[in-house]
């Protein structure tokens, strides 16, 4: 996970906050973007076009954690699971 953390911090991490439009445009991790949880299946080709690793997040890290698995079902490489907002807030602050 440092190596993630790493990545995120020096901003050679793709961050996707996968909470809806509403919960991004409320609060999200500076340069997220937001691709909600219904839509993650249909985008994922995009996905794993962007740049790795990948590190998803939403309000807890359970729907990330279904990113994470649904992404990895179609053969998405370097897929994480960051967690909750506050984590990634924290990760931002520090």
């Amino acid at each position: 996970m440092e190596k993630i953390i790493k990545a995120i911090k020096e901003k050679q991490a793709t961050v996707i906050d996968v909470r809806s439009q509403m919960e991004y445009d409320m609060e999200h991790f500076p340069g997220a973007l937001n691709i909600p949880l219904e839509t993650v299946s249909e985008e994922a080709v995009k996905i794993g076009a962007m740049s790795k690793p990948i590190v998803l997040y939403c309000r807890s890290g359970n729907r990330s954690g279904m990113a994470k698995t649904i992404l990895e079902q179609r053969s998405v490489a370097e897929v994480y699971n960051g967690g909750g907002i506050i984590e990634m807030m924290n990760i931002a602050r520090n």
